[in-house]
């Protein structure tokens, strides 16, 4: 099991009634999308290892989304130098010190090497329902990015409880009226004893009990929508915490949550 951790936790979604109801979603200042942390070298360094040994576990695009993913490339790229990156010529200096090659061919393969955050590319099906078309997914939280990808939002989900067909509508509505200006945010949380790269076929679920679970496992779940393509890109940055590490408030609001089939 890989030992990389937040210090904290920045975000409790269970702590406040919009964030705690599904979906939660939230404005986002479009400033506030990408985030290095504290523990970006170590997630990287895990990144890099996943790419490298298991990128057919990790990444997948459809030819469809092929403008879309060079469309993120090259906005996620944008945002760099205010993150601590220095960018020259084809070559990217990471804040842990890592050299990148920045390789245009395989937008979704660098990204993952650039940053916390996972991608995932969605864009609408035949019947309108938004699919997903391309990711680069090295921490999955209990799902195989083999049994998604190409498939729409109801179909992806269904899996997951909580997700109803009443959800469902609402989510496909939400992702039709994103504008590239109006990004959103949403977080979740989940007791957690697994590592940071989790997949876990839709055949498999299990649920644990809590005290066998030391951790807190958050996603910072973000939306927006790309203004040459259209499609909508759904980013995930991960934060693993140790429950001792939560705060007094934290850790007492956490307690109350429901335990989740994830890990």
């Amino acid at each position: 099991m890989d030992e990389v951790f937040q210090t904290r936790l920045p975000v409790s979604p269970w702590a406040e009634p919009a964030t705690r109801r599904l979906p939660g979603i939230q404005a986002l200042d479009p400033a506030d999308w990408l985030e290095v942390d504290e523990a970006y070298a170590g997630q990287m360094a895990l990144r890099d290892r996943l790419i490298a040994e298991r990128e057919a576990e990790v990444h997948a695009l459809l030819p469809e989304a092929a403008a879309a993913a060079d469309e993120l490339y090259r906005r996620v790229l944008a945002e760099l130098p205010r993150l601590g990156f220095t960018l020259a010529g084809d070559r990217a200096q990471c804040p842990d010190g890592r050299a990148v090659t920045l390789d245009p061919a395989r937008p979704l393969v660098t990204l993952g090497r650039l940053c916390q955050e996972d991608f995932c590319l969605l864009q609408p099906g035949p019947d309108g329902e938004h699919v997903l078309t391309g990711a680069i997914l090295c921490f999955p939280a209990g799902w195989v990015l083999a049994e998604k990808i190409g498939r729409p939002l109801m179909r992806i989900h269904r899996p997951v409880r909580p997700y109803t067909e009443d959800i469902g509508r609402r989510v496909q509505r939400l992702f039709d009226a994103i504008r590239p200006e109006r990004p959103l945010w949403r977080a979740n949380a989940h007791h957690s004893r697994a590592p940071l790269y989790h997949p876990v076929s839709e055949a498999q679920r299990k649920v644990p009990g809590a005290a066998s679970m030391p951790y807190v496992r958050s996603e910072r779940q973000c939306l927006l929508r790309l203004p040459e393509t259209g499609a909508v890109v759904f980013s995930i940055h991960t934060y693993r915490v140790r429950k001792t590490d939560l705060t007094e408030a934290q850790a007492r609001g956490f307690a109350a949550q429901p335990i989740h089939g994830h890990d």
